[in-house]
């Protein structure tokens, strides 16, 4: 990839982003976005009320970030693993891939504002229910990417391996392995944008700390700009576990 077109990927969102970030603190200042809702002017802060309020309320806000970072950085590991782990026995066993991935699929089905109260009930508010269903609702796309790629393999590289009398080991490193790698690595980065959502979820259901319970209780004092602070921290986390796995994947994938 030229250098222009990298310039050009980083350079024209931060274009976009920018001109949303002052429409919106225009369209806040002068009352515009609280007048075409009918709502009080507190209760819409502008971008430069939001910084303020990540800045002053920086030690709060950051406490209850490790909390939710938490939950989402062993969730997803968890759900990564899983993905994995289910994906290989699937792949060499009809078997063992008719049994369990209609579990999976019934599995992923289940709504986390359903299942989250149960957990509560069961383990309390701690963060073991956290992580597992961010783990639960992470695993899936892994699975399935990695299933499709280890089965997508081409057919004439598996040929050429066995003429030149490759074991099946042999076959499975060097040939579906590679294959596998690249829907992988798209599973992982798909489960790492949706671990915020799933996790604010999981916090709003129950929990005593997090960014999700200290929305709850901005939502109830009426501390709007912190509320947008928590949302703004929230799309941070996702925004970088995304670039950290492209950037995982461009480091480990090097024949792309």
């Amino acid at each position: 990839m030229s250098w222009a077109r990298r310039l050009r990927r980083v350079v024209l969102p931060l274009l976009v982003l920018a001109a949303l970030i002052g429409a919106w603190q225009v369209a806040a200042a002068n009352g515009t976005i609280a007048d075409a809702f009918s709502l009080e002017p507190f209760l819409v802060p502008s971008p430069a009320e939001v910084g303020k309020a990540l800045w002053e309320n920086r030690t709060l806000l950051w406490d209850n970030t490790w909390v939710t970072l938490r939950e989402i950085l062993i969730g997803l590991a968890a759900g990564a693993v899983a993905g994995v782990v289910l994906a290989l026995p699937m792949r060499f066993s009809e078997l063992f891939r008719d049994t369990f991935y209609p579990l999976a699929v019934a599995a992923q089905a289940i709504p986390v504002a359903a299942i989250g109260p149960i957990l509560v009930v069961w383990f309390g508010f701690g963060i073991g229910p956290k992580i597992f269903l961010v783990g639960l609702f992470t695993f899936f796309p892994i699975l399935v990417n990695t299933l499709d790629g280890l089965r997508s393999v081409d057919p004439e590289a598996v040929k050429m391996m066995r003429t030149l009398d490759g074991s099946r080991w042999a076959i499975f490193r060097r040939v579906e392995v590679p294959s596998a790698l690249p829907p992988f690595f798209t599973g992982l980065k798909v489960a790492a944008a949706i671990t915020p959502i799933v996790a604010l979820i999981a916090e709003l259901v129950g929990s005593t700390s997090g960014l999700g319970r200290q929305i709850i209780t901005d939502n109830a004092n009426l501390e709007v700009a912190r509320m947008f602070a928590a949302v703004v921290i929230l799309m941070v986390i996702g925004i970088v576990l995304f670039g950290l796995a492209a950037l995982v994947e461009r480091l480990v994938i090097r024949w792309r």
